[in-house]
């Protein structure tokens, strides 16, 4: 069991069956009052957070959450259906709200780490760095490259991002998926 006094950011708990994620902790003290933890936290299932504040007779269970390699395989109607790689008849679906921005990233066959709760699929990570094909870019204009100037390119995901004006339809690009910005070109066209 977990005492309010463990609650420090990272930690995973459960709260009425339901797993939360610690992101921001404070211990205070009033005077002559009793001391409190103020925590900001993330319901894993839903991905709401909210504010608590949590008092000395307070207790938890700490998460049982684990973490698994899993790839991508397609969207079909808002339902994304990922498989195991060590057993391909293992598949598990999550709807476009419980993989939020992340469904920016996924593309047919992509390795992911999936996070469980129990046998329940709360949520992956996508790798940090991935690379993508332009599908669609206005051309560069010649002289351009003096400035340092960005333009709107497609990739194949549908994402639209910004990137330096001499990446070209049909280059193949590598983009930070915490931030959304273009790294580097890997490939041209």
């Amino acid at each position: 069991m977990l005492s309010y006094t463990e609650l420090k950011k990272g930690t995973l708990f459960v709260k009425d069956g339901i797993p939360f994620e610690v992101l921001e902790s404070s211990f205070s003290r009033m005077q002559q009052r009793k001391a409190v933890v103020q925590a900001k936290i993330r319901n894993l299932v839903t991905g709401k957070q909210q504010d608590l504040t949590f008092q000395p007779s307070d207790q938890f269970e700490e998460a049982d959450i684990t973490k698994k390699p899993l790839i991508f395989l397609y969207e079909h109607r808002s339902d994304f259906v990922f498989v195991d790689p060590d057993n391909r008849q293992n598949r598990f679906t999550l709807s476009s709200d419980q993989i939020g921005d992340n469904k920016r990233w996924l593309k047919p066959n992509t390795p992911i780490t999936a996070v469980f709760f129990g046998e329940k699929l709360l949520n992956f990570v996508v790798p940090i760095k991935m690379e993508f094909k332009v599908t669609e870019a206005a051309p560069g204009v010649q002289g351009d490259r003096a400035t340092q100037g960005t333009k709107s390119v497609t990739l194949e995901t549908g994402t639209v991002i910004q990137v330096p004006p001499f990446i070209n339809a049909g280059d193949i690009v590598r983009i930070n998926t915490e931030t959304g910005t273009y790294t580097e070109r890997v490939e041209k066209a």
